[in-house]
């Protein structure tokens, strides 16, 4: 029984950060209505959504630009892969007869 404790403990542990659902929205919003506005750096992002929304407090507004900032990240990862992909496609292999 206690081993079994333990290994729901460690898979607990595994889990991603939890972001709410005001915090995804409002961030997806900004990224749809302003995309020029944010650079995927966390500094410049946060100014950006200081001008942008006012938010009740410092905490909120962190969180909406690091979560920008996040999905700037994995945007700009998703568009090298492609790149990269399109750039050197596979030799076919030639055929001999």
């Amino acid at each position: 029984m206690r081993l079994a404790h333990v290994r729901i403990t460690i898979e607990r542990l595994q889990l991603g950060k939890v972001r709410t659902d005001t915090v995804k929205r409002i961030s997806r919003e900004l990224l749809r209505r302003f995309p020029d506005w944010f650079e995927g750096e966390f500094e410049t992002d946060k100014h950006a959504v200081n001008e942008l929304v006012t938010t009740p407090s410092k905490r909120l507004r962190n969180r909406i630009a690091g979560y920008i900032t996040r999905l700037k990240v994995v945007e700009a990862e998703r568009l090298a892969a492609t790149q990269v992909t399109e750039a050197a496609p596979e030799a076919l292999p030639e055929e001999t007869e």
